[in-house]
């Protein structure tokens, strides 16, 4: 039951923590103003700032390795697919959430139309 977690699942999970608040910021922002998401897509730059303070000094090792002027490159690297896809993935959703998107069938043989309308085969 004591088992520690390794650094690579905290740094995997920080970084989803990131993505997360980066596009719930995002979407809300992009809601109001259409280019809002670019601020929040400029919220990645401060993925390493994110980890170094919630991590501290433990890094991954092959982060830790790294001279002090290598270690942002690599976070960035190792951090971007998982950032992406959090971030795109809450933008969406709370941009959806936001504008209250209704989807609207233009077929009546549709399967959406078929779904809405309460109607089979």
């Amino acid at each position: 039951m004591g088992e520690k977690v390794r650094p690579d699942n905290k740094f995997a999970l920080i970084v989803y923590l990131w993505g997360s608040i980066a596009g719930v910021i995002s979407g809300l922002l992009s809601t109001y103003y259409r280019p809002g998401w670019v601020i929040g897509a400029l919220m990645f730059l401060a993925t390493d700032l994110f980890v170094k303070l919630l991590l501290g000094e433990d890094l991954p090792r092959d982060i830790k390795e790294l001279p002090e002027d290598g270690r942002r490159k690599a976070i960035l690297r190792r951090a971007f697919w998982g950032w992406l896809l959090f971030w795109l993935y809450f933008t969406m959703l709370v941009y959806t959430l936001g504008i209250g998107f209704e989807p609207k069938a233009y077929n009546n043989q549709s399967l959406l139309s078929k779904m809405m309308n309460g109607t089979g085969r």
